[in-house]
């Protein structure tokens, strides 16, 4: 099967990976159907476990595969990973102020994006985790990208493949993070649940996106690559890991982001 899966070409290898990880998306929101209240404390550890699965994924998945890609640059092979790295978070950041969003356990008054005060506070919470599913979907299309314009086939389709297995792993917390405060506002299950799955819509479009833009562009791959890294950082570090840090379950949080760290890490070593 995954011989097959391979076989495909990159952006159908992407879209599948990214239809993936929307699936898992609903898993976690379905959650919804099954608790009535927000159990913070169990939302804030599976958020930390999250936030290792990113952190992991974007060294061994992106960030090193950049490196490896830029051992002959003309500057050295510190450059193209520097550089797309920065201009990752810079991607994001751009997209956090024009989006209006509104992370979890923010207050009223830190409503964030463009005219974000004049938006129902329930449209901010899905578009929060709307603009959290970008790098992630970019991310995967990036690497699967790289099989076609760097050539070397199974190795590095394994590697994309393993990105998007922890990725689709980590989505179920996140489905929970928009569905269940959703709910906890008194909204529908069914509704809860549909606007926190369709929160990972976009990873489909943006991984199609970043495979054809690698396809075409192929001397900027380890940028890429490292751009990907980059977005999910920051928003690990602006997003994921302060909603955690809110209730009183911060250690928690912190032993639960080394554990995604830890199986992040070795489902990459052991199948990329």
């Amino acid at each position: 099967m995954i011989d097959t899966f391979m076989g495909f070409d990159p952006w159908l290898q992407a879209l599948l990976a990214t239809l993936f990880t929307w699936i898992t998306t609903g898993l976690g929101a379905a959650v919804v159907f099954f608790t009535k209240e927000v159990n913070e404390k169990f939302l804030d550890t599976m958020l930390g476990f999250a936030g290792g699965v990113m952190i992991a994924a974007s060294f061994w998945s992106l960030l090193a595969p950049a490196i490896e890609h830029s051992q002959n640059h003309f500057i050295g092979e510190w450059f193209p990973p520097a550089v797309g790295f920065l201009l990752g978070g810079l991607f994001i950041y751009a997209f956090d102020q024009l989006i209006p969003h509104a992370h979890r356990n923010a207050p009223e008054d830190r409503m964030e994006g463009w005219r974000a005060e004049k938006k129902r506070r329930s449209t901010l919470l899905v578009s929060s985790l709307t603009l959290h599913n970008i790098p992630e979907g970019l991310a995967i299309g990036i690497a699967f990208g790289a099989v076609s314009a760097n050539g070397e086939g199974a190795a590095m389709a394994a590697g994309a493949a393993t990105l998007a297995l922890g990725i689709g792993i980590q989505n179920i917390p996140e489905g929970m993070a928009v569905a269940m405060p959703l709910r906890g506002e008194g909204m529908s299950r069914t509704k809860s649940f549909f606007l926190g799955w369709m929160s990972a819509v976009v990873e489909p479009i943006s991984a199609v996106i970043g495979v054809l833009a690698i396809s075409f562009l192929d001397p900027v791959l380890p940028y890429a690559l490292a751009l990907g890294a980059g977005a999910m950082i920051f928003v690990v570090v602006e997003e994921v890991i302060p909603s955690t840090q809110e209730n009183g379950h911060s250690d928690l949080a912190a032993m639960s982001l080394m554990l995604g760290f830890t199986l992040m890490m070795i489902l990459d070593v052991a199948l990329g």
